[in-house]
């Protein structure tokens, strides 16, 4: 079954001033990462949420509810 959750992206900055975008996925905690461009960062955040959510079953729960991993929604926020 795949699953789609939303995460949000954020411009952000690297430590040394060099713009970057935060990602990050409210459903999963944990699941947040980084990259240069937005598209970096969204495809970033897609692998980071894959790895959390076959982690939790991999432990035997079952993922978050209302959540399909098929493609990454994001929302930016204003």
């Amino acid at each position: 079954m795949k699953k789609v959750y939303k995460v949000v992206v954020e411009p952000d900055e690297y430590e040394d001033g060099t713009p970057a975008f935060h990602a990050y996925c409210p459903a999963l905690k944990g699941a947040r990462t980084h990259g240069q461009s937005r598209d970096e960062a969204l495809e970033n955040i897609r692998q980071v949420v894959q790895m959390v959510v076959d982690e939790i079953v991999d432990e035997g729960s079952d993922p978050p509810p209302d959540i399909e991993i098929e493609s990454v929604m994001a929302e930016v926020r204003v």
